[in-house]
């Protein structure tokens, strides 16, 4: 099922979202929908609080161009990024390291932004995974970038808090008009 996709202005989305604390059917069939409704929205990455959802938990998928990275590692060895994708996990802990990059970004809840973020060019990430398992990741490029800013969405910061002040000077009356706008989500629709 596609979710709505909660947009610039919606509370949520300024939340710090409480740990998930019990893996069950209902949120395995959570993760299915938010993988689906980030596949129909052509997203690389989506977390809970996106959909609706205060919890730490968020999928990234960056399978779609596997040369996006210069390294992927899985628990200490090489791995291969695809084998891994959609990248699922919950109550996630974040080192950063390397150089920062300054590199555009855009989120599914701020449409039509896009803007250039300043993160750290590597992660070591880790996964705990819905089977109770812990993947430990270690990357850089889209992947890296990816997960920082899912992992943002958990801790109620979006992107545009990232950005430089000159450019959010330049955005502000676009952002202040999103923020205000009442978004009407496909559920709301009669032709939905």
């Amino acid at each position: 099922m596609i979710l709505d996709i909660m947009q610039l202005g919606e509370p949520v989305l300024r939340k710090k979202c409480k740990p998930v604390e019990k893996v069950d059917a209902e949120l395995e069939s959570f993760v299915q929908d938010m993988i689906v409704t980030m596949n129909d929205a052509e997203g690389v990455g989506l977390a809970a609080p996106q959909v609706g959802a205060d919890i730490r938990l968020a999928i990234v998928d960056t399978s779609h161009d596997p040369e996006c990275v210069s390294f992927f590692k899985v628990n200490g060895e090489d791995a291969k990024m695809e084998d891994y994708m959609p990248l699922i996990f919950i109550n996630p802990e974040l080192e950063l390291s390397g150089p920062h990059e300054n590199e555009m970004e855009g989120c599914l809840s701020i449409q039509e932004i896009r803007a250039k973020v300043k993160r750290k060019s590597i992660v070591k990430a880790t996964l705990p995974q819905l089977d109770g398992s812990v993947l430990v990741v270690e990357t850089d490029g889209l992947c890296s970038r990816a997960i920082q800013h899912e992992v943002d969405h958990l801790n109620g910061i979006l992107f545009t808090d990232r950005i430089s002040s000159t450019t959010k000077a330049r955005l502000k009356r676009k952002l202040k008009n999103l923020a205000e706008t009442k978004w009407e989500y496909p559920s709301q629709r009669e032709d939905a």
